[in-house]
This record gives structure tokens, C-alpha cells and sequence, in this order.
């Protein structure tokens, strides 16, 4: 989970996964709404993979990213467990 919550620490990561929320994109998409360059974005795709955030599927000659929303359930479940210890 540390890997996870190092992916999110990010608010460029924390962008790219809004971004990814409305649609699968490929990097050359994602690099278009930010004023940082493609290694970057790369790198930043890399951790969010890392950390199970993003999926990413080759479809011909590009990637398209998507947001994997299994691991977001499983982060929500981790914290609502706090808030249901609480009453």
C-alpha cells in the first residue's frame, strides 16, 4: 500500500488519474495537458503502473492508459475502515 500512497503524493499523478477518470488515453494525450515533457510523463505513468493505479494496453503501435478502478476500490475499503471503527 506505502507504493501506492507514494503514487498519489504527486499532484501531477493525482491530475493524470482525473484525466484517465473521463476516458483511456495514450502518453502522447496525457503529455498534451500538462506543460511537462514526455519523459516526465513517462515517469510519472511508471509509478502510478508500479503502484497498480494505471493499467496500460497496446493497442498497435500506441498505449492506452486506463484507471484501475479495482485498486481504487480497495484504497476507499482501507480507509472507510477507519470510519466505521470510530462509532
Amino acid at each position: 500500500m506505502n507504493i501506492v500512497f507514494k503514487a498519489l503524493n504527486d499532484p501531477t499523478r493525482r491530475e493524470i488519474l482525473e484525466l484517465l477518470q473521463e476516458k483511456d488515453m495514450t502518453a502522447g494525450e496525457i503529455v498534451e495537458q500538462f506543460n511537462i515533457s514526455f519523459p516526465s510523463i513517462s515517469h510519472h505513468l511508471d509509478l502510478l503502473k508500479q503502484a497498480k493505479l494505471v493499467i496500460a494496453e497496446k493497442e498497435g503501435q500506441f498505449v492506452y492508459y486506463s484507471l484501475n478502478t479495482t485498486v481504487v476500490d480497495e484504497i476507499m475499503k482501507w480507509f472507510l475502515q477507519f470510519k466505521s471503527k470510530r462509532k
